[in-house]
């Protein structure tokens, strides 16, 4: 059985919830649907009149970048934090992925986890990001080790990895495995 009514139950109820009441105490007030439930709604019966955002491109260091930094915002607590970024085949942004938070100068990054949800959700490509705690961006050796294991793994898989991201906490410095043709 498909649960698809059932996340268009929660999506228009989600909708219709965000909406507030304005009759008089223990009365039901009309419900205004908004603009957004109205796409919503007709999105999920068929209608072709959506408007959506576009989504948003990851075709160069610099956007990924400042993706990062979204992702690392709130992760500068002095331990090492690895996303990954699935991308749809013309790289749009899927989704993102908390892989792992490690220590002070290092995090524990196996294949099957990068590769587990690519696999799960269809991405076409991949971007690694991770930040350093110390501010410095330059890859280790050991980045540089995963990232070839991941880059291998990756063509048995016909995943492509656009890019590694290194991001110094506290710092504008970044450093992008594509831009220094480490990958």
């Amino acid at each position: 059985m498909s649960n698809q009514p059932v996340r268009r139950f929660f999506r228009t109820s989600r909708c219709l919830s965000s909406q507030s009441p304005s009759g008089p105490t223990g009365s039901v007030a009309p419900v205004r649907v908004s603009s957004s439930c109205r796409a919503i709604s007709s999105a999920e019966n068929g209608d072709r009149a959506i408007t959506a955002p576009p989504p948003r491109v990851l075709s160069n260091p610099a956007a990924v970048r400042e993706l990062a930094r979204d992702l690392l915002r709130d992760a500068d607590d002095d331990r090492e934090h690895f996303w990954l970024v699935l991308l749809n085949s013309q790289n749009h942004y899927l989704l993102s992925t908390l892989v792992s938070v490690g220590t002070l100068n290092a995090s524990l990054v196996h294949p099957r986890e990068i590769f587990g949800p690519a696999v799960r959700y269809g991405a076409a490509s991949l971007i690694l990001v991770h930040n350093h705690p110390s501010g410095d961006p330059t890859p280790s050796r050991e980045d540089l080790r995963l990232t070839r294991q991941l880059v291998e793994a990756g063509k048995l898989l016909d995943v492509t990895i656009h890019d590694h991201v290194v991001i110094g906490n506290g710092t504008d410095a970044f450093t992008s495995f594509a831009e220094r043709g480490l990958l």
